[in-house]
């Protein structure tokens, strides 16, 4: 099983990316989150990775994070759910959006993601809620008090992106209350 890469990084077109490892050319999958904060064409890089073996391919993917790794790793003991429906959650949204719509029983946000649909979202909370939660806050990701989680949903329906969301609510201090809350992540977004 290949767990790590370090090589020069030689090609990428999304979702996929070329690493040189002495010569050897690995072809890694990896989600969007990675993909953004991987370095130059030419560059130094390690990634993660989870090696899956079929009766027709070999298939490597790719994490800059070990919390991402997990969080691969759990999603694909979820019922229905496959490599490619696994790297397109976490490219939809980071892990911790993830472990804070499992937390939250939040249906509606998986269900942005292409490829999940409202049964398929359910399935994921019911068998990640146990599993998603302690996995990933043993690997330093944390989740958000109901209020932050209220904030993030405020700021999402007042049309600002996911990921922008959950940025401004993680400059807020744990126990603040709602209205204080959206201010102050308006205010922050602002600047």
């Amino acid at each position: 099983m290949i767990g790590r890469i370090q090589g020069t990084l030689i090609e990428s077109n999304p979702p996929q990316v070329l690493v040189d490892v002495h010569g050897i050319g690995y072809e890694v999958d990896v989600p969007m989150s990675t993909f953004y904060n991987l370095p130059g064409l030419g560059e130094k890089v390690t990634l993660l990775t989870h090696m899956v073996v079929r009766e027709d391919a070999q298939l490597l993917y790719g994490f800059l994070t070990a919390s991402e790794r997990d969080c691969f790793r759990q999603l694909l003991k979820v019922t229905g759910i496959g490599a490619r429906t696994a790297l397109a959650i976490l490219s939809g949204m980071s892990v911790e959006m993830l472990v804070q719509a499992v937390a939250m029983q939040e249906v509606g946000i998986l269900t942005k993601v292409p490829g999940i649909g409202k049964k398929t979202a359910e399935r994921l909370i019911l068998e990640l809620k146990d599993k998603l939660g302690s996995a990933m806050i043993s690997s330093g990701v944390t989740v958000a008090s109901s209020a932050i989680a209220d904030v993030i949903k405020a700021l999402v329906s007042l049309g600002y992106s996911e990921r922008e969301a959950t940025q401004a609510a993680k400059k807020l201090p744990e126990d603040i209350d709602l209205s204080e809350g959206i201010r102050l992540a308006l205010q922050g977004m602002v600047k």
